[in-house]
């Protein structure tokens, strides 16, 4: 019991700290530093509470608890033997390593996309994903901000992941890297992408803030996570996207409340 209790503190504090050091960096530059400055850029141009923020840093906080207990799950419990991750960086081809990537990334936002859009059926909505909506106009902090059952399906992708896939540990960890900066990135409120990035040919297709401060706004469309291909598929767009893409980018400095 020991080892598995060292296990999950181990994995709690590496993605806590991964969380925290990604959201900080975020926070500090667009809604600090250089607020006043680029405050004209936000996609929703009111600031969130202070409240807001503390709301989701504690459910962020208790998510990785969830986190961490899958971690302990799919690496280090018995049932793990069964598990497919390898450590030896050479027991499979470099491209094989190299491809695992863009299947994580297919897997994951395919399995997103379809257990983020059953969360919104209404007789589940408001047990199990209405913390998240609680952010309305979502900042970096609100990249983990959920209730506990909405934690345990996000954190169910670990385990899928390593049981169906051969995975180099470190393909692991750097795919939930990203995984994080992406999210930081989706719910910080700015677009860091181009102009009309989102009508460029592959542009269209990747998941933007904007796209997702839309969902936090309308609560009833885009619900992909990296791509936008489900979204399209199932005639799940934001009717305003590319509208509300042009006109956040095309903004030129004005006065911010």
């Amino acid at each position: 019991m020991g080892d598995y209790v060292t296990s999950f503190f181990i994995i709690y504090g590496a993605i806590a700290i991964r969380y925290l050091i990604i959201a900080t960096i975020f926070f500090l530059i667009y809604y600090k530093f250089l607020r006043n400055k680029i405050a004209y850029k936000k996609i929703q141009q009111k600031f969130p509470k202070g409240s807001d923020y503390i709301r989701e840093l504690k459910y962020s906080l208790l998510s990785v608890v969830f986190f961490g207990a899958f971690g302990v799950l799919a690496l280090r419990s018995p049932i793990s033997i069964y598990n497919q991750v390898y450590y030896d960086l050479n027991s499979l081809p470099i491209w094989y390593y190299m491809l695992c990537f863009p299947v994580m990334l297919i897997i994951h936002d395919t399995y997103f996309y379809w257990m983020h859009r059953s969360l919104h059926h209404p007789r589940i909505f408001k047990h199990a994903h209405l913390v998240h909506h609680k952010s309305t106009n979502p900042s970096p902090w609100a990249a983990y901000a959920f209730h506990p059952l909405e934690a345990i399906l996000e954190a169910a992708i670990l385990p899928i992941l390593a049981f169906m896939l051969p995975l180099h540990i470190t393909a692991i960890g750097l795919f939930f890297l990203f995984s994080i900066i992406y999210n930081v990135y989706g719910h910080s409120g700015f677009e860091l992408y181009p102009k009309k990035f989102q009508k460029h040919w592959l542009g269209k297709w990747l998941n933007t803030s904007v796209h997702h401060n839309l969902h936090h706004k309308n609560f009833d469309n885009s619900y992909g996570l990296y791509f936008t291909f489900w979204d399209r598929l199932m005639n799940t767009m934001a009717e305003s996207y590319e509208e509300t893409y042009d006109e956040v980018k095309g903004r030129k400095k004005l006065s911010i409340n």
